[in-house]
């Protein structure tokens, strides 16, 4: 594991100094890179997909417990460099990373050689979201995952409906995935020191949501398997009914619908009270309303 001074060692040798811009804020700490590789829960036969991996703290934390790490690095110095790093100081398992250099926001599939099973990662605080719901997008195949966002992050990413902190990104991920907490990291951990906490946010990937067959039984009726809708759809009913959070769903998607009346009608078709709130619907209401859209 590398320490403070080897981290700040190699930063010089780089020329590297951490930036707002890209998000950069380096895991000091050994102890803690250890307890995110515990926690993530790897198997042996896993595909790693690490996001901004830096310095090479994580991954090398990670690299023992996967069959492949691909490193996603979008700073040109330190995806050159990582691979150095590893085979210096884990050469029994340089033979496991792959190195992307690209941007997390448009890397795609044709990246990896082998399907991504997990994600783990100390995602930039600045793209957490996008980053996580992109990639979750483009690799199908990717199972799990942990990755250490900014507190405040992890609590909208977890939060179920009627929580205050409920909405727009606790939505989404839920389309793909069931969350939970896992922990919290202190900011002293990092360098340089941000001027907030993390937390860890765990995830493990499940169907979409299902609804009900156009010509079937009603919305309270049983479901049947596969979205009758595509996420595009559904996620345009979510920002909708997010963006205006204190007027109710009638108000609130009366644009996204063409009129008030017409959005209340479409609640109504899918079973939901026009009067509600949107942070009081789950993701699959979420889906009986875009699906009621056609």
């Amino acid at each position: 594991m590398l320490g403070p001074a080897q981290i700040r060692s190699l930063a010089a040798e780089l020329g590297v100094t951490p930036t707002k811009t890209l998000g950069q804020n380096f895991v000091i700490d050994p102890n803690t890179v250890r307890r995110i590789a515990a926690a993530a829960n790897l198997t042996p036969d896993d595909v790693v997909v690490e996001v901004g991996p830096g310095l090479g703290s994580l991954t090398l934390a990670l690299l023992p417990a996967a069959r492949r790490l691909y490193a996603v690095e979008i700073d040109p110095r330190l995806a050159t460099r990582l691979p150095d790093t590893v085979a210096a100081h884990a050469p029994g398992s340089a033979d496991r990373l792959r190195v992307v250099a690209a941007d997390a926001l448009r890397v795609g599939a044709d990246a990896f050689a082998e399907p991504p099973t997990a994600l783990v990662a100390n995602l930039p605080y600045n793209v957490a979201v996008p980053v996580l719901l992109h990639l979750l997008a483009v690799l199908p195949a990717l199972a799990h995952g942990l990755v250490m966002v900014q507190q405040e992050v992890a609590d909208r990413l977890t939060a179920g409906p009627g929580s205050r902190t409920y909405g727009v990104p606790s939505a989404k991920l839920a389309w793909y995935a069931t969350a939970r907490a896992a922990g919290s990291v202190s900011r002293s951990v990092f360098w340089p020191v941000p001027n907030v906490d993390s937390g860890l946010v765990a995830f493990t990937r499940h169907d979409p949501p299902a609804v009900p067959a156009a010509s079937g039984p009603a919305p309270s009726g049983p479901a049947v398997h596969g979205p009758a809708v595509s996420r595009e759809a559904v996620f345009a009913v979510v920002d909708a009914a997010f963006a205006q959070r204190r007027k109710t769903l009638r108000a609130a998607l009366a644009r996204w619908a063409g009129s008030p009346a017409r959005a209340e009608q479409l609640l109504r078709g899918a079973g939901v009270d026009p009067s509600a709130r949107g942070e009081s619907l789950t993701i699959t209401e979420f889906t009986r309303i875009a699906a009621a859209a056609g």
